[in-house]
């Protein structure tokens, strides 16, 4: 709990402002801080009786010279949640010394409180982003799931409830602007803000946090009713809400990518993926877009799966000419929509602002492009496919 650089750094500090020597030992009456650096690591035996009865003791100088390593002066003890973890030495005459005893054993049980404070959020954050990260990288072949919801039950989280998983990417700034690392930890506060403290948020990178949300109704989701499992607007709306946190607390730009629902381990791990898939298959095929939800990209990411050669063979073989023609990406557009609206003519319009009669002539171009009747869906779904491979570069 007290460590040698924390004791001499408040050791130091404290001698040169109260222009007494300060000494610091842990509980074993070891000097591991003072503010004379020859005492270090000599053996303080007043501080064994201080230690063992957790009062202050006074010595002269006919009483100092009687005991091993010490000095006239105030020894008192450092006594965290009621154990006494070392003692603080002043040195001088008891009489000039006393006033600053109780001020300086106080101080430096402040400090002392607030490391083992700052240490135990650093390792809470720390358990945390591995059990992400271990839930990411979840093999059941070599882990079994209950140990990991063990241990997120042991950190204040529940894996048995449905939830999503987010993965969000801020933008680095201009280089004149502050560095996103630098501001890390207020981002991570800023997110945990948006969301319930039921769901769970860790950095993961410089520039990349992961967000599971409990998948809940309300904005800020306590006790209220879970969420079916294909609520993929709400899920979207989640990512959103983490977009919508990061610029309007920051200013930085962002993008989220989310999973699928998922209730424990396993289906997390899924999660997981998908998440990611959604942020790079969104960023490459839907650019400009906030939260990309993995739903809308599943023939994307079957299509990444098989690689640039065949995405390469089955462009030409559906496209041809198609994909080489001066109007190629509005035709490829229309012809998404097209299948995407369900061979509606009206809701395809819809979908690309367009009249009827434009979607119909748009339509017929490709059918005496291809070859192949825009009325033929089992055709037509080819060459979607096509489409969304050529989206993928």
């Amino acid at each position: 709990m007290l460590s040698a650089p924390l004791a001499q750094q408040i050791a130091r500090d404290t001698s040169e402002v109260i222009g007494y020597n300060v000494l610091i030992t842990d509980d074993r009456g070891i000097v591991i801080g003072s503010g004379d650096a020859s005492r270090l690591g000599s053996f303080h035996e007043a501080s064994i009786e201080v230690l063992a009865s957790q009062q202050a003791a006074w010595h002269t100088a006919a009483e100092a010279a009687r005991l091993r390593g010490v000095k006239p002066g105030m020894t008192l003890p450092i006594v965290i949640d009621g154990e006494a973890v070392g003692t603080v030495g002043i040195t001088g005459s008891p009489r000039q010394v006393r006033r600053f005893g109780l001020v300086v054993r106080r101080q430096t049980e402040i400090l002392l409180q607030e490391s083992v404070e700052l240490r135990s959020r650093l390792l809470r954050e720390r358990a945390l982003e591995e059990l992400v990260r271990d839930i990411g990288s979840f093999d059941e072949d070599v882990v079994d799931p209950a140990f990991l919801a063990a241990r997120a039950k042991e950190l204040g989280f529940d894996l048995t409830v449905p939830r999503t998983v987010i993965i969000l990417e801020v933008d680095e700034p201009a280089p004149a602007a502050t560095d996103v690392t630098a501001v890390r930890p207020e981002l991570l506060r800023t997110l945990r803000q948006a969301f319930s403290p039921s769901d769970l948020v860790v950095v993961m990178t410089a520039g990349r946090f992961a967000v599971l949300p409990t998948l809940t109704t309300g904005h800020r989701r306590e006790g209220a009713e879970l969420l079916g499992p294909g609520d993929g607007g709400r899920r979207r709306e989640l990512g959103e809400v983490a977009v919508r946190a990061i610029a309007s607390g920051h200013g930085f730009s962002s993008r989220a990518g989310v999973g699928g629902p998922a209730v424990g381990v396993v289906a997390l791990r899924e999660a997981y993926a998908d998440a990611g898939d959604a942020l790079r298959l969104g960023k490459e095929c839907v650019p400009g877009g906030a939260a990309y939800l993995i739903d809308e990209l599943r023939g994307h990411q079957v299509l990444a799966a098989v690689g640039h050669r065949a995405r390469a063979r089955l462009l030409n073989l559906a496209a041809g000419e198609l994909a080489t023609h001066p109007d190629w990406l509005e035709l490829r557009s229309t012809l998404i929509a097209w299948c995407e609206s369900g061979f509606n003519l009206v809701r395809t319009a819809e979908a690309l602002h367009i009249h009827r009669n434009t979607l119909i002539y748009r339509l017929e171009k490709v059918e005496r492009l291809t070859g192949q009747p825009w009325r033929d869906h089992r055709a037509t779904l080819t060459l979607y496919l096509a489409c969304l491979a050529s989206q993928l570069g």
